[in-house]
């Protein structure tokens, strides 16, 4: 089949799935996967012949649109802070609000420029931790992008583990990664033989940040076809009766991890960003600050230790 009847039966398969730009979008994006094609090289190769393996690809994802599977997984990567990462059903697909966080984070840590030496000013190491990783793509972003870093990723699923240790490989960051769940986790895994009060009062981390799940059963309803069906429900959804349950717990166990000063971040459900500041607030954390994404919705909060 040539390449411009294969964009019309592409067009017409998914008719009625989907609006008509979405998928243009997703011929564009297989083009340039299956046949390392951008959309100039689609117009000028018109004629050209796709058949075998090739046009095989494409009708298999084609089925597995017709089932509202995500294109990120039908790809298996997808692209986070200029970085690529393998996404499979067992971890969420990094989210732009979440890039947003990560740059928050950045902004806030990064080393500052030397004008006058011309080079980086070289500091002291800082420890930072991330609950409930997935793939890895905060942790793995903060890696990469903050070089006087120690990076470690928490997540209760071995299977996302997997896939977040294959990303860290593939970029080319070191990160400790650890199988556990948050919920039952204790500030003593940190502080191995316990007895040392001088060293639970300094801290480990400077910086921790999750985004845990927090989208409540009751939005569900809200959700298309393509997160419900498909995405990992563990890191997505809480019982609306204590939506903040990952919240509390994190806040808690970071109030007796965290360095005095150190800073908390969370990637928030926009409608609890009241909740959430206050839930900080009562948790004794200082300076809790919240912060709009593009969109102008309540969506990343940072809270500082007490000293």
């Amino acid at each position: 089949m040539i390449l411009k009847s294969l964009r019309t039966y592409f067009n017409n398969a998914l008719l009625g799935y989907y609006p008509d730009t979405e998928i243009q979008s997703f011929f564009n994006i297989l083009s340039e996967h299956i046949l390392k094609m951008n959309r100039v090289d689609i117009s000028q190769n018109l004629y050209a012949v796709v058949s075998g393996k090739k046009y095989d690809k494409f009708q298999k994802a084609i089925d597995r649109l017709k089932n509202y599977e995500p294109i990120q997984y039908i790809l298996g990567d997808t692209e986070f802070y200029g970085l690529k990462f393998n996404v499979n059903p067992s971890v969420l697909i990094p989210r732009p609000e979440t890039e947003e966080l990560v740059s928050w984070i950045i902004d806030c840590h990064s080393e500052p420029y030397d004008l006058a030496q011309d080079r980086l000013r070289k500091e002291s190491e800082i420890k930072i931790l991330d609950i409930g990783t997935g793939s890895g793509c905060i942790a793995i972003a903060l890696a990469k992008n903050l070089p006087n870093a120690k990076v470690f990723a928490l997540d209760v699923s071995g299977e996302a583990l997997k896939i977040a240790k294959k990303n860290a490989i593939n970029n080319e960051v070191d990160i400790e990664f650890i199988e556990a769940n948050v919920l039952n986790f204790e500030h003593e895994f940190f502080f191995p033989f316990g007895k040392d009060v001088s060293q639970r009062q300094k801290g480990i981390f400077d910086i921790i940040v999750s985004n845990p799940p927090y989208v409540r059963e009751l939005e569900k309803e809200a959700m298309s076809a393509n997160v419900l069906d498909h995405e990992p429900h563990l890191a997505l959804f809480v019982k609306d009766d204590d939506a903040l349950l990952f919240y509390r717990k994190i806040a808690e166990l970071s109030n007796g991890i965290l360095k005095p000063n150190g800073s908390l971040y969370f990637e928030i459900n926009e409608s609890l960003g009241s909740s959430t500041k206050a839930l900080l607030e009562e948790n004794s954390y200082n300076n809790v600050e919240l912060k709009m994404d593009i969109f102008e919705k309540d969506r990343m909060i940072k809270a500082i230790k007490n000293e």
